[in-house]
């Protein structure tokens, strides 16, 4: 099945999720729900909770956590790690023996974000305003913001021209994505997370709004240079790969030399985002 991972928020709390694309459901991570309603702050004890609990409804004989998944999620340290999930249903039937005041408004908060998904499936404008509202309350700036949801724009056009010149295998786009970064700005995408002092985090989501900005230019650039030269498959778009990449590297040296300082930057969200994000 095809999934994607989202991180939601309930009253400031990050929830683990992962939509099913196959099955048109979402599941959620079991110890996050826990954490939300029990009120812990340290995961460690939510885990030791849901441990317990889990244990007394096997000996119960409760279906729900015999039938529950495991999914590999990214954990607070970064590294995908196995993680009990449950579909909506399921939760509605756990939350029944978690005594929680919060048990109540967190059903409400489910039963929408299922809602908006399905809204959002009609209507693909309402996925771009729920991101918007989701880094509004990361603390994103506006203009950050903006950049970065024309950046995702920017990024479906040249897939799709990739995959109109016969670029389709995902180690394909992961290479001309490095040709790309590494052109403008030094580095590979690997790289450049490992400078920003990343794990599993999206790059784009730590990027300033300059090397957004950059990172536009590369890859509309590329965009349009393949639209008139129209290469074909894989070994003549590395070529344009690279075209694209150097015009945007032009820009940020012509930047750099007014401002007297790189603006490819080790600076991550955790750097340019209030605290408490």
């Amino acid at each position: 099945m095809t999934k994607k991972q989202a991180l939601q928020l309930f009253e400031q709390k990050k929830v683990r999720t992962v939509w099913d694309d196959e099955q048109e459901k979402w599941y959620f991570a079991i110890i996050d729900v826990v954490a939300v309603l029990t009120e812990q702050d340290d995961h460690l004890k939510a885990r030791k909770y849901w441990n317990k609990l889990k244990q007394r409804l096997k000996e119960e004989g409760n279906e729900t956590v015999t039938n529950c998944h495991q999914f590999k999620l990214q954990a607070a340290d970064g590294k995908m790690r196995l993680t009990d999930v449950a579909d909506t249903e399921q939760l509605f039937r756990l939350i029944q023996s978690i005594p929680s005041p919060k048990a109540e408004p967190f059903k409400i908060w489910m039963s929408q974000i299922a809602s908006t998904r399905i809204d959002q499936m009609q209507d693909p404008e309402l996925s771009i305003e729920q991101a918007m509202l989701d880094y509004k309350r990361l603390g994103y700036s506006d203009s950050w913001i903006n950049q970065r949801l024309k950046s995702i724009e920017i990024r479906k056009e040249l897939t799709d021209e990739w995959n109109r010149t016969g670029v389709t295998e995902s180690y394909q786009y992961a290479t001309l994505t490095d040709i790309i970064t590494k052109e403008w700005s030094g580095f590979k995408t690997k790289e450049y997370k490992q400078f920003k002092g990343l794990k599993k985090e999206s790059l784009r989501d730590n990027m300033t709004n300059v090397e957004l900005a950059l990172n536009i230019l590369a890859e509309a650039s590329t965009t349009e240079i393949s639209k008139e030269k129209d290469p074909m498959g894989f070994d003549e778009s590395k070529v344009v790969a690279k075209e694209g990449g150097e015009v945007a590297k032009i820009a940020r040296e012509q930047l750099e030399s007014k401002i007297g300082k790189s603006v490819v930057t080790s600076k991550n969200a955790k750097n340019f985002l209030p605290p408490n994000t």
